[in-house]
């Protein structure tokens, strides 16, 4: 693999990745706009080289990524800027070109496969998304591919379904993490009763070294699923009994999204990827493990608690958020 760089490291994945590098003692390079963030996120870890990227200076974007091997690309954008993702894909492939970068892995999600055509999802399944987010995800999907193609570099893409567990923020879930901890009552989105399925943070990052690391990975996309398909509303029953606390949520619907939209931009966006909560797609990842061998994954059981756990530690740390 080389030297790996994390680029826009300091979210939830980048962060399960770190881990995994240093269960592995191996030095790599974490890259945001936000040497402080950088510093908070990693500045305990040795094995960690921080750098910083400003996407609208070309030098800037070529020295990040300058004597990085593999490049692991988690860069997200606010729900109003989707537009960003092939822009910002663009830019940072033709600095890893330029620098010799040798693979760069995307991370993706399920918006380009649109709606499903089938109860579980694989690679075969057609990328034809029907939402502005999924199309401007597969956009920047096929610049990954596109550049894999002509031979410039080797590029591979890992999809991920929702996640959750320790640290993440951005999930359907958090807010019943955070009630079954403090108190009070959740916001969810619903329906809360269709199959849906999740993965358990600190899982995917040994799977994403384990796919940069594997000669056949490179060229195409992969599926990683989650711990199997299951309701909403069976995982938050199961947070508020896990936290000792009876279960106390309010559900908006598709409608209220509209409606709280008005005066929040990140709902208004959320509305048109509301079909994931009611078509689901459930991801089929057999080519994966065909590639890799066995994937662990963790029980919906023992991620909770875990993610209880961690939550609970940081509240009796003084000044912690």
């Amino acid at each position: 693999m080389g030297k790996l760089a994390l680029w826009g490291a300091a979210g939830a994945v980048g962060r399960s990745i770190a881990e995994a590098l240093r269960a592995r003692r191996q030095p790599y390079r974490v890259v945001g706009r936000s040497l402080g963030g950088l510093k908070a996120a990693f500045g305990g870890d040795p094995l960690a080289e921080a750098v910083t990227w400003d996407p609208e200076d070309a030098a800037s974007v070529r020295a990040a990524a300058r004597g990085v091997d593999t490049l692991v690309y988690l860069v997200g954008v606010p729900y109003p800027e989707f537009h960003l993702h092939p822009v910002l894909m663009r830019r940072t492939l033709d600095a890893a070109i330029a620098e010799g970068v040798e693979r760069v892995v995307l991370i993706g999600t399920v918006y380009p496969y649109g709606r499903p055509r089938t109860a579980t999802v694989d690679e075969t399944h057609p990328r034809e998304p029907h939402t502005f987010k999924g199309r401007m995800r597969k956009e920047q999907e096929d610049l990954v591919l596109a550049e894999h193609a002509a031979g410039r570099i080797q590029g591979t893409i890992l999809r991920l379904p929702d996640f959750y567990g320790p640290g993440v923020d951005k999930s359907f879930l958090h807010a019943a993490f955070q009630a079954a901890v403090s108190g009070g009552t959740a916001n969810l989105v619903g329906p809360l009763d269709t199959p849906h399925e999740f993965v358990f943070i600190p899982d995917v990052g040994p799977v994403v070294l384990s796919l940069a690391d594997a000669p056949g990975a490179y060229g195409r996309f992969w599926n990683l699923a989650g711990a199997g398909a299951i309701t909403q509303r069976a995982l938050v029953e199961r947070i508020f009994a896990e936290g000792g606390r009876p279960p106390r949520f309010r559900v908006a619907s598709k409608l209220m999204l509209r409606l709280l939209g008005l005066r929040d931009p990140f709902l208004r966006e959320l509305v048109e990827m509301h079909y994931l909560l009611t078509q689901p797609v459930l991801l089929d990842d057999a080519a994966l493990r065909g590639l890799l061998g066995p994937v662990p994954k963790t029980s919906y059981e023992e991620g909770v608690r875990r993610t209880l756990e961690a939550m609970r530690a940081e509240a009796r740390v003084p000044g912690a958020a």
